[in-house]
Parts: structure tokens; sequence; C-alpha cells
């Protein structure tokens, strides 16, 4: 990451700091197009960094440090050009099956999933408390990364660094073992169709109360259906509990501690995630945090990193 000029205003417009922004967003948006075509929210993302970028010393710093998450969000984008099913078989009948065995619920004559059990036994008040909790998962973690930057400078790389590697973890579980969600065999069975779109699921519910169209401007541009396991929306709040935590934040701590519960409630309330999903992100969090924190105490070209981060947004 680029160091923040503290000189004369001339510097800090330099002709150089202008090139860096032109240049990276050229290539940005250059790429994104190649990739997977042109959206609005390609160029919301560059006018808003650039507007960060030149605004003041403090908002370059703070979006410079925020790059972290920026880079996870265009990653996590440009996987629409590589779908997994090209590459792996799909699991859908074998992940239901493992579901019903391991967690399957008596109902009448027959196993059911929890998915299909909530499918048949929601209610209104579990249909907003499940939006609610599913809108949280992009706000919490960043408002709390935003937090600790003027908190804690190197605890927020901490935090940043550590999001960003499980999500790395989680990526390469997408490619290695592309899974389909419930509201997959919901509505399409056990048969595999490719290029299959996003769908809200139960989270429609939720759209429908209060008329919105939340949920489905969110699904609709899907990354990836066949992206179920494991499940990151779930992964989230475990690192932010556990940061929350090392940092002694106090009260704020149950507040984590009841979003974190109720993301994984909601992930399988809504037919987004199996258990075993909601299971695999956590244990993808726990790996991630363990081998970062792994890396940060015994690897002195991670620790002199860290430590650059830290001085060049100061």
């Amino acid at each position: 990451m680029a160091q923040v000029s503290t000189g004369s205003s001339e510097a800090f417009y330099s002709n150089k700091n202008i090139f860096f922004v032109v240049a990276l967003s050229a290539i940005y948006l250059g790429l994104s197009n190649f990739l997977i075509g042109f959206k609005p929210e390609q160029v919301f993302l560059v006018l808003l960094f650039s507007l960060l970028y030149f605004a003041s010393a403090v908002s370059r710093k703070f979006i410079l440090a925020f790059s972290i998450f920026i880079v996870y969000w265009i990653i996590f984008d440009w996987m629409k050009a590589f779908p997994n099913y090209r590459y792996q078989e799909v699991h859908i009948r074998d992940l239901y099956m493992a579901e019903k065995k391991l967690f399957g619920i008596s109902f009448g004559r027959t196993e059911i999933t929890p998915n299909e059990y909530w499918l048949r036994n929601g209610n209104t008040w579990l249909d907003i408390l499940a939006g609610l909790f599913y809108l949280t998962w992009v706000p919490v973690p960043l408002l709390f990364a935003a937090f600790l930057f003027f908190k804690n400078r190197k605890q927020f790389f901490y935090f940043s660094l550590t999001f960003f590697l499980v999500n790395l973890i989680g990526f390469v579980i997408y490619y290695s073992f592309p899974a389909a969600p419930p509201w997959y065999v919901q509505q399409h069975g056990f048969v595999f169709q490719a290029a299959t779109p996003g769908s809200t699921a139960g989270l429609s519910k939720f759209d429908h109360f209060f008329n919105a169209g939340i949920f489905k401007s969110i699904y609709t541009k899907s990354s990836n259906v066949f992206a179920a396991m494991p499940s990151l929306h779930s992964s989230y709040p475990v690192i932010v509990l556990y940061y929350g935590l090392k940092n002694k934040m106090g009260a704020a701590n149950i507040l984590f501690t009841v979003v974190m519960l109720g993301i994984w409630f909601s992930a399988v309330y809504a037919s987004h995630h199996y258990v075993l999903d909601v299971l695999m992100g956590i244990a993808c969090a726990v790996t991630g945090i363990s081998l970062f924190e792994l890396l940060a105490a015994n690897s002195r070209f991670i620790q002199a990193f860290i430590n650059r981060l830290v001085t060049s947004t100061t």
C-alpha cells in the first residue's frame, strides 16, 4: 500500500497520485468489463475510492487500509467468470442425503432436513428476524473494521488479513467441492443445471412482507450458485466475535454473539445453507484465525509486513 503524503497540497494532488488512481481504475474497469461485463457497481467503487483517496489525508489512509476488503470484493465478483461447476462435479444429492442422515428430523412418517422442517413450520416473525440477521453479514464486519482502524491500527490489519485468509480458504473449497444449496434441491431436484440464477429462497418472505426487493437485488447478482459449502456468511461473525473478545469489547461482544447465532440460524431457516455448510463455515473461520495467529507469531516476514502497513497508514 502506498504511503500517504503529508506534505503540501501540491504533493497531495501530485501527478503521481492522480496517475495512480486513474491507471488503477482503468485496469479494474477494463478487466471487469472483459471478464464479467459492465456493472454500475464497478463505477461506484471507482468513484468511492477516488473520492476518499483525494478528500483528505485521513480518508486516504482509510481507503488504502480498506483496500484489503476491496480486493476481496473484486475477487468474489470476478468468480462469475470462472464458475466452479466447470472444474468439478457439483454435489447435490450426496450433500442432501448426508444432511438428512446427520441432522434429519422425523416429520410424520418421513425424515426431512432442517431446511425442509423450517420451510413447513416457519412464521412471519421468524421470516423478519431471519432477514434482519442476514442483512448484518456485510455491515457488521465492515463497521467493526472501521472501529478498529481508528482504535487500534495493528488489530485492524490482524482482523482484515484474517478475514481475507478465511475467504481464500473458502474459495479453495468452493472450487474443490462445488455444492448446491438447499433451495436448489427444493426448486430443481437433484438434476444439475448449469448457469442456474441465484435465488432469494426463504428470504423472499422478508422482501414480500416489506414490499421491497432487497434480497432479490442481492441474490440476482450471486457470483456462484454452487458455492454453498462452506457458508462464509457463517464464518464472518466468528471472526468478528474473536477479535471483539481479543480487544475486550465488553457488551458489544454480547451483540456479536447474538448476531453470530442469528446468522447461523437464518442460513438454515431461509434454505440458503445446510447445517453442514454452517459447520464448515465455522471450521473455515477457526482454521483461518488459527493459521493467521500462528503465522503472525512466528513469521518475521508477516510481522514486518503488518508493521509496515501500520506505519504507512498512521
